[in-house]
C-alpha cells in the first residue's frame, strides 16, 4: 500500500481500505497512521476496514463495514466527519445499507472472481445499473473488475470501481491507473 501511495497521480481520486484483518490494534493504528502520513498531498482518502475506532484514532477519513457489520447508524458517536461505506452484496442489503446512512456502498461481486465466490453468482451488470438507479449515495463496483470491463461498471451507474487482486502488481500500478483515470473519470 505504501509503495502505491507514492505512484498515486494527483488527479486520480481514489478511496483507499486498509484491510489488514489479521494485525492487533496497536499494530493496525501504527499503520493507519503511517498511511495517512504518506498519502497527505495526494487527493487519496484512506479508511480502515471494520475498526471505526483506529479509523478515529488515526484521523482517517472514515470507516468501510462489511455487509454483516453493525449497521453504519450505530457508529455516529465515533464517526463525527469520517466517511461510512459498506459492502453489499444485493440490491436489498444494498438499501438497507442506504436506511443505516452510508456515505458510499461497495456493490458486487459483479463479475466472477474466486476471492468473491462465497457471496454468490456474479451480480452482474444489470442488478449493478439497478443498484446505482435506486440509491442516492455514490456505489462502486467490484468482483472480477478488470481494465476491460471498468467500463462496463460505469455505463451500468458505477461511480466507480473497487479491486483487490487489480492492483497487486505495483510495476504496472502507473500505467493501469492512467488507464483506469481514462476510463473513469473522463
Amino acid at each position: 500500500m505504501l509503495r502505491q501511495i507514492a505512484l498515486l497521480p494527483p488527479s486520480l481520486p481514489c478511496l483507499m481500505i486498509i484491510r489488514e484483518k489479521h494485525l492487533d490494534a496497536a499494530t493496525l493504528l501504527d499503520l493507519c497512521v503511517t498511511v495517512k502520513s504518506r498519502a497527505a498531498g495526494t487527493g487519496a482518502k484512506i479508511l480502515v476496514n471494520e475498526r471505526a475506532d483506529i479509523a478515529a484514532a488515526a484521523a482517517l477519513d472514515g470507516v468501510h463495514l462489511q455487509e454483516s457489520s453493525c449497521p453504519a447508524d450505530k457508529l455516529r458517536s465515533l464517526k463525527g466527519a469520517m466517511l461510512t461505506g459498506k459492502s453489499t452484496h444485493s440490491p436489498d442489503s444494498a438499501m438497507r445499507a442506504v436506511d443505516e446512512g452510508v456515505d458510499y456502498l461497495v456493490f458486487g461481486p459483479v463479475f466472477d472472481t474466486p476471492s468473491k465466490r462465497r457471496f454468490g453468482s456474479p451480480q452482474g451488470t444489470e442488478k449493478l445499473h439497478v443498484v446505482c438507479r435506486t440509491v442516492p449515495v455514490p456505489v462502486f463496483a467490484i468482483g472480477g473488475i478488470s481494465p476491460e470491463n471498468a467500463a462496463l461498471c460505469r455505463s451500468a451507474g458505477a461511480h466507480g470501481i473497487a479491486a483487490i487482486s487489480l492492483f497487486n502488481d505495483t510495476s504496472k500500478f502507473p500505467e493501469l491507473l492512467k488507464t483506469l483515470e481514462y476510463i473513469l473519470v473522463r
